[in-house]
């Protein structure tokens, strides 16, 4: 059985990813920083390492590059919640074998670790840049774009949907202080996370909004969209 690590900071997008590649068969052992997946990947022998490209204290480049430099030769897949071309590309440049968009299906994520392993190949085309300028527009919850990101298990929708919306109230806190502060390295960071989540659980309204902001984190027109989108889409699952 092959040995994977898989390094998720996002809890919902931690569950599913962690689920589908046990489903390889897999063992699956996760951090959710850089200093913890270092920690691991330097002690364990994995098969492939499941870098996130952005982590709470650094970047998975920067990881990849540590590991390499200590001799560690296990091939690796980026995850990110960006899905631009140029983005990708230069994941791949950094050293990374292959560059997943999230949200992305349990077959894609499993072809791009077979492909990695040597059985098979898996690619995932970047998807086009939505025109988040029509954000408002966008449905709160997209049923079909969630079924879709979970091999169609509507019980695992639910199931994410819950952990989902349960992380909503610290997202906000954290966004909102941050950019209280003009940090927009922070709000960049937690926005990152957000929008993989928004794509496994179909929140559709609030991912648009977090790229708008993300785009434009000192933007107070933007901040409030975002959090008055937040705050529907957290109300609307409650309600």
């Amino acid at each position: 059985m092959n040995r994977l690590l898989l390094v998720e900071d996002d809890p919902t997008s931690r569950s599913f990813l962690q689920a589908a590649s046990a489903a390889l068969p897999a063992e699956v052992d996760i951090a959710d920083s850089v200093e913890a997946a270092y920690a691991l990947a330097t002690v364990n022998a994995y098969d492939a390492w499941l870098i996130d490209a952005n982590l709470p204290d650094g970047t998975g480049a920067t990881l990849l590059a540590r590991l390499r430099a200590a001799g560690c030769t296990a091939p690796a897949i980026a995850h990110t919640a960006a899905r631009e071309r140029r983005e990708l590309d230069a994941l791949r440049a950094e050293g990374f074998a292959a560059a997943i968009s999230k949200p992305v299906g349990a077959d894609v994520w499993l072809g791009a670790i077979r492909g990695v392993l040597g059985r098979r190949s898996g690619t995932h085309p970047a998807a086009p840049l939505p025109d988040a300028r029509r954000s408002g527009e966008a449905p709160l919850w997209n049923g079909e774009t969630a079924l879709a990101a979970v091999g169609g298990n509507s019980g695992n929708v639910r199931g994410l949907r819950d952990l989902f919306v349960g992380e909503l109230d610290g997202t906000r806190a954290r966004i909102a202080a941050a950019a209280a502060a003009g940090d927009e390295n922070a709000v960049r960071g937690d926005l990152h996370r957000l929008r993989a989540g928004c794509g496994f659980v179909g929140a559709e309204r609030l991912g648009l909004a977090a790229r708008v902001l993300h785009v434009e984190p000192a933007s107070a027109v933007a901040l409030h969209a975002f959090l008055e989108t937040l705050d529907a889409t957290r109300e609307s699952a409650n309600g």
